[in-house]
This record gives C-alpha cells, sequence and structure tokens, in this order.
C-alpha cells in the first residue's frame, strides 16, 4: 500500500472520529517505514482541519472535537514512538506556545504543538486563555526564542497585538521571534501589529520558525 493511501486512512480515521482506525493506520504507516511528521502533517492534521472546519460550520460539536483529537493524540504517540531515541539531535528552538487571553480553542494549538515537537523544537505549552502579561513573563523566565500564539476569534486578536506592543514597552521586543496564526488572522494582520511571522497551517509553522531563526542569527 502507497503512502498516499495510508494518509487517506489516517485522515478518515479522524474525520470519522474513529480512534480504533487511526490506531490500526498509524501502525500501519510505522511498519511501512512512513516519515511520522508526514503522516502527522498529511494525514492526521488534514483530518482534524475538517473537524475543524465543521465544528466552525456547525456541523460538528465539542463532543466530535473531543474525540477526533483523542485519535488524533493515541495515533500520534503511535508514529513519534517509532522514532529511535535521541534520533532527534540538537534543539532546533525554544518556543513558547498557546492561545492568547480570552481565547479558549487549543486544538489548532495542540496540532502546531505536536508538529514542532516532531520537527526538534523545545515546546512550552501554556495552554490556552494565557494572560498577554504571563506570556511575556514566561518567556523572560523560561528564556525562549520564539513566542508563538493563536488566536481563533476576531475579538481575541487584539491580545496578539497587545504581546507585541508589552515585549517593546519593556524593551524586550528584539528578543524574541512573534510568531501568530488562528482562524480569522492573515499576514496583512501580523504585519500591522509588527509579528515577524504569520502560520496559516501547522505543517507550515515550523519552517517558518527555522527560516525566521536563521534570518535572526544572521543579522
Amino acid at each position: 500500500m502507497g503512502k498516499a493511501e495510508i494518509y487517506a486512512k489516517l485522515k478518515d480515521a479522524i474525520v470519522n472520529l474513529d480512534s480504533d482506525a487511526a490506531e490500526a493506520a498509524s501502525k500501519e504507516a510505522v511498519s511501512a517505514g512512513l516519515n511520522p511528521v508526514e503522516c502527522i502533517g498529511d494525514g492526521l492534521s488534514a483530518g482534524m482541519q475538517v473537524i475543524s472546519d465543521l465544528f466552525d460550520d456547525g456541523k460538528a460539536f465539542v463532543p466530535e472535537l473531543m474525540l477526533a483529537a483523542e485519535a488524533f493524540e493515541k495515533s500520534v504517540k503511535i508514529l513519534t514512538a517509532s522514532l529511535p531515541a535521541g534520533s532527534a539531535g540538537a534543539s532546533a528552538g525554544k518556543v513558547l506556545l498557546h492561545t492568547v487571553e480570552g481565547d479558549v480553542h487549543d486544538i489548532g494549538k495542540n496540532i502546531v504543538r505536536t508538529i514542532l515537537s516532531a520537527n526538534n523544537f523545545e515546546v512550552i505549552d501554556l495552554g490556552r486563555n494565557v494572560p498577554v502579561r504571563t506570556v511575556i513573563e514566561k518567556a523572560q523566565e523560561l528564556n525562549v526564542d520564539i513566542i508563538a500564539g493563536s488566536a481563533l476569534m476576531s475579538t481575541t486578536m487584539p491580545r496578539q497585538r497587545e504581546e507585541v506592543a508589552l515585549l517593546k514597552e519593556k524593551g524586550l521586543r528584539d528578543k524574541y521571534i512573534c510568531i501568530y496564526g488562528g482562524a480569522p488572522v492573515t499576514k496583512k494582520w501580523c504585519d500591522s501589529i509588527g509579528a515577524d511571522g504569520y502560520s496559516d497551517s501547522a505543517t507550515d509553522t515550523p519552517i517558518i520558525a527555522k527560516k525566521l531563526l536563521a534570518q535572526k542569527k544572521g543579522s
């Protein structure tokens, strides 16, 4: 069976909220020697995107989201367990991940966390509804390279702007790379608030993060 077919099985298992099918497809992927990161991105995350879109359209509800997330996490554990111990190599960078203050959505953030971790980033996940000041305090305390925040509602997008503004106020703006995303967030918005990067998909986030880190080191 080709990898495209296995990716489709992984995606369908999430869309169908079938944890057993997700487990079976993940084991099949491991047996076939497929790249775990690609399986997560092109299979599992694609399925989660379908569920997320259905939720946004009012065609899926919180119980469905929870079942999909359960199947997703179960599959990720199987896929990443296939990576040999110590194969990850040096850390690609330290990321402070969160959903902004006032926003309780976290499925997209959790997918980003998984993808970043699979790409050798050290991820500190503060969770959801994280106050602006807490984000900045934790960034300093943990000496992170990147602050990555998700906003899933247009009403919480201003918190991203406030984070950048508080960094400037404290004279810390140049210390951190700020990357933002979320359903209503756009590149234009990120540019307007002075962010360093914008990501519209979980699989693109590590690519953008590595590029921005390389630029910073080279400057």
